[in-house]
């Protein structure tokens, strides 16, 4: 007799959401030419793993159990369903055409460190390529730009934790140009923390407190703006490590976690109802 217990789990996600994953998951197979019945599981069991391992942060040996499949298999399916959902994140142009169409008087860009498990790696001058001195935790940055109301609009690809955030602004291509494109042409600028200070002139910083003096009247009044209003772009980064426990740990390949982000993005979209009409449909 089997000492192994049995149980009943509802996943806390729109079914429209597991559908709509199950026909990018379906797509991709066609695209493929996978044969049918050669997979184990069928688009739909597959869109429920991948979706268990982000909400839920499942183990894939739990996740390969339930579903009777081997362990690299499950992986195979998890990555598969990443990158069939980060590939229909928006990107960059898209975002910044959406904030226009909702009318957005400014946009947010704060980074924020995904915490993971992997060990040391060798970096430049012999420095800890994902250890963020900051967090005090190894860790991938993501940059992460949202609207007004601190929803995430566009999320970057990873670099290592070790790096500052106008490092990473840098290096997330054609960020910074489309910023200052946005700001030129519509006067939509982007309020940040002073960890952008100098990056671009369409980039709002609070005014840093000079060396051996203090700051005017107005410019205490001016931080106090600026920091009241990007202050909910907390809310952005918040939103996607809440909902989603996979983002709280990740154990994959942390060069994986700019797209296992643009991944959970996407679901965080769907689940919201942040895409527009007509716009984002996979059949």
């Amino acid at each position: 007799m089997s000492s192994s217990v049995t149980y009943t789990a509802t996943l806390e996600i729109k079914r429209e959401t597991v559908e709509y994953l199950s026909v990018l998951l379906a797509a991709r197979r066609t695209q493929r030419g996978t044969r049918a019945g050669t997979r184990a599981l069928g688009p739909f069991k597959q869109a429920v793993l991948v979706l268990r391992w982000f909400c839920d942060g499942t183990r894939v040996r739990q996740l390969a159990t339930d579903n009777a499949i081997s362990r690299s298999t499950a992986y195979d399916y998890l990555h598969e369903g990443i990158d069939a959902l980060a590939a229909d994140a928006p990107d960059l142009a898209t975002a910044l055409a959406e904030a226009k169409a909702w009318g957005a008087g400014h946009l947010n860009l704060d980074g924020t460190v995904i915490r993971t498990d992997r060990i040391s790696t060798p970096g430049p001058n012999r420095a800890d390529l994902w250890w963020s001195g900051k967090h005090k935790h190894h860790g991938g940055n993501v940059q992460v730009l949202s609207d007004p109301d601190g929803f995430p609009l566009w999320t970057s690809g990873v670099r290592p934790g070790r790096e500052h955030d106008t490092t990473c602004a840098k290096a997330a291509e054609g960020l910074v140009e489309a910023l200052e494109q946005a700001a030129t042409e519509t006067g939509l600028l982007t309020l940040t923390d002073l960890g952008y200070e100098n990056l671009s002139p369409a980039i709002r910083t609070p005014v840093k407190k000079p060396k051996n003096a203090e700051l005017t009247e107005e410019q205490k009044a001016y931080n106090q703006v600026i920091r009241g209003v990007h202050a909910v772009a907390e809310r952005a980064n918040s939103l996607l490590k809440t909902t989603f426990k996979a983002l709280r740990r990740v154990s994959l390949d942390p060069w994986r976690i700019g797209a296992i982000v643009a991944a959970a993005f996407v679901i965080l979209r769907l689940e919201h109802g942040r895409y527009l009409t007509g716009d984002h449909n996979p059949s």
